[in-house]
């Protein structure tokens, strides 16, 4: 190698020393969304948006540098539940769509692992059908957030971060 070679990497060690540094020294938090959410942008804009997650994601990556996000969405809750389970995060914000009004597992999956969990929804739960008006999970989270839109989530990230 020529002494050009050298120089780069040695330019390079430096900011590959300070983005491990600042990944070890972020908070990491886990953003998972339920059945549908995959959808956001196209389905029922009036009620959540014209915006997809994947977008909004990159806002706040860009607004919270001391995070690092980790996203996963699925429609099967067996596959949500997996996820709270293996998670090595330090919080989770769970949006869990349909499944915050049906589901037992979740709710015991919550209940089992030793991760703070914020339960986010993007529409106010409370001024839509009144089957909405019940959460099972609610009970095993350390908060809820609904109404604000995608700024649910921003709300829970600060809420952690607090």
């Amino acid at each position: 190698m020529n002494s050009n070679s050298y120089a780069n990497e040695d330019n390079l060690r430096p900011s590959i020393l300070l983005e491990i540094h600042n990944y070890i020294s972020s908070m990491k938090l886990l953003i998972v969304n339920g059945p549908n959410l995959n959808l956001l942008g196209k389905r029922e804009k009036s009620i959540y948006g014209n915006r997809s997650f994947e977008s909004y994601l990159e806002d706040l990556n860009a607004e919270f540098d001391e995070v690092h996000f980790e996203y996963f969405q699925s429609n099967v809750e067996g596959e949500l539940v997996n996820i709270l389970q293996q998670t090595k995060a330090q919080g989770i914000v769970l949006n869990a769509a349909a499944y915050t009004h049906t589901s037992v597992a979740l709710r015991d999956a919550i209940a089992a692992i030793d991760i703070p969990v914020i339960e986010v929804h993007i529409s106010n739960v409370f001024a839509r059908e009144e089957f909405r008006h019940v959460s099972l999970i609610g009970a095993e989270c350390k908060g809820t957030i609904s109404g604000f839109g995608l700024n649910s989530y921003r709300l829970a990230v600060q809420a952690f971060l607090a």
